[in-house]
């Protein structure tokens, strides 16, 4: 089915290439977020259990995921810990035929109750009772809404219960729960891999998610600007140069905020992709050097995707509003209620403070800007094959800018790091900038060698990479100069 896209065949899945089935994910999400939020934890929760899951677990619980009959929640998140997960207190007591006793309370639980499957598979992370202190004392456990019987049936409920559904901003398809786990002592969960190493698991799925979220960015983005041009091709006001009334789209400052829309989700849809063929080449590549290398991208391009893409999104859905008018400001429009959605995308998996730090901390700083160095040498290939291009001669200059700011400000190891946190999500913003024009530069010139094909819509692509050059290339030279800057005002104001 389309859940199994890239999953094994031998559980249901079509074993695709990610990079196949990217695309098509994108286009779920563009058409019903809160709907196809399920999907996306029935991937990440397939691959933990591919990864970590013993043969017993897999057999029960993997085919009846990846072909939609059962769904999966991610149960991580309590009243009080929320990014701070070692702080986490649901309880596993050991029972004697080697399952657990769950037990405990979980908020903003994502399709963590609804009736629309006959089973929902919770993954739990709990603490056993000689757990160790913080996050290494966490552990991973399926738990299911209903036991699984011996012939994979659904048998009798497992004391899981819904306390609440949250009222939320937008996704008001998506139900959000506070769940609890265990109020009669009767909630049995099975572990999933081993013991005090839960968060590993789950970083498997949270890593999907991130990356999922990303491409929510680039499908309400891409959602957006069709929306806003529809609009603006119909929309009749003003006149043109005869005196005669036009559609807006003819307003000069109406084509700017429909090309900001085009050109940054189209970029921001090449990230994307570019890290599914990554993916495939980690998973799939029969060389460990190969491989090696290509989880390190991934690894570097994640925290900058799933941040930049959805922190754009956020204004791009404000610019499609903007073309709209007062009519977008209305409910009966429709784009008023992308903006609702698009909102969360910048905060759950991750706020993009955290993705910030983890980008400059985890991965530029603690490898020495090893992986970040190589990125800018292949974006440098890039700019080499058409140096005489404005395009390209722009982006070598920011990339020049961003050498200079690695070895002053970045890898500066007398760096204050407090100051450095400030200027963590600037940081992220330039490199996202970067990133998109890197993509925005390649495949213009691919369409230079291919227009003749279709000189329209290859004519497109090499005017929105000049366009992103002039009108969003600065905004990341802006953001470096700011990251130059970190010692002044954050350090010095008083609250």
């Amino acid at each position: 089915g389309w859940i199994g896209l890239a999953l094994p065949e031998e559980y249901g899945g079509q074993g695709l290439p990610k990079y196949i089935a990217q695309p098509v994910n994108e286009m779920w999400l563009s058409s019903n977020l809160a709907f196809v939020m399920f999907a996306a934890l029935a991937q990440g929760g397939s691959e933990i259990l591919l990864k970590f899951g013993s043969d017993e677990l897999k057999a029960r619980y993997l085919t009846q995921i990846v072909t939609g009959e059962w769904t999966v929640a991610m149960a991580l998140t309590e009243p009080n810990a929320g990014s701070d997960l070692g702080a986490l207190t649901t309880k596993a007591i050991p029972q004697t035929d080697g399952t657990y006793q769950i037990k405990g309370q979980k908020i903003y639980i994502t399709y963590g109750e609804h009736d629309m499957a006959e089973n929902i598979v919770h993954l739990v992370l709990a603490r056993t009772p000689d757990a160790p202190a913080g996050s290494r004392g966490l552990s991973l456990f399926a738990v299911p809404k209903y036991r699984v019987n011996e012939d994979g049936s659904c048998g009798e409920f497992n004391d899981i219960r819904c306390t609440g559904i949250e009222h939320k901003t937008g996704l008001h398809g998506s139900p959000t729960c506070s769940i609890s786990y265990g109020d009669n002592d009767a909630c049995v969960g099975e572990l999933i891999g081993n013991l005090n190493q839960g968060l590993m698991a789950m970083f498997v799925l949270m890593n999907e998610a991130r990356l999922s979220c990303g491409m929510q960015g680039v499908g309400l983005s891409e959602l957006a600007f069709q929306k806003a041009l529809q609009y603006s091709q119909e929309r009749l006001q003003g006149a043109g140069s005869d005196g005669q009334r036009v559609a807006i789209i003819e307003h000069p400052d109406v084509k700017r905020m429909l090309l900001n829309l085009r050109s940054e989700s189209f970029a921001l849809r090449s990230l994307g992709y570019q890290i599914a063929a990554l993916i495939d080449v980690a998973e799939q590549s029969k060389d460990a050097e190969t491989a090696q290398a290509a989880e390190k991208r991934i690894a570097l391009l994640t925290p900058i995707f799933k941040g930049f893409a959805t922190e754009q999104a956020n204004e791009l859905v404000g610019d499609a509003i903007q073309v709209y008018g007062g009519m977008g400001f209305v409910e009966e429009t429709g784009i008023a209620q992308v903006m609702r959605d698009v909102r969360i995308t910048t905060i759950y998996e991750g706020t993009t403070g955290i993705q910030a730090k983890d980008l400059l901390h985890r991965k530029i700083r603690m490898d020495q800007g090893r992986c970040i160095s190589e990125l800018m040498a292949d974006i440098r290939d890039v700019v080499e094959k058409s140096p005489d291009s404005v395009v390209n001669q722009r982006l070598g200059q920011v990339l020049n800018q961003l050498a200079h700011v690695l070895d002053s400000t970045i890898l500066n190891p007398s760096a204050e790091l407090a100051q450095l946190d400030a200027v963590a999500v600037p940081f992220l913003n330039a490199l996202g900038g970067v990133c998109c024009a890197w993509q925005l530069a390649e495949l213009a010139l691919q369409a230079q060698v291919s227009k003749a094909q279709d000189e329209v819509f290859f004519g497109n692509v090499v005017a929105l990479a000049e366009f992103y050059s002039a009108y969003k290339l600065p905004q990341a030279q802006a953001a470096l100069t700011t990251v130059i800057e970190e010692q002044n005002g954050v350090g010095n104001y008083e609250f």
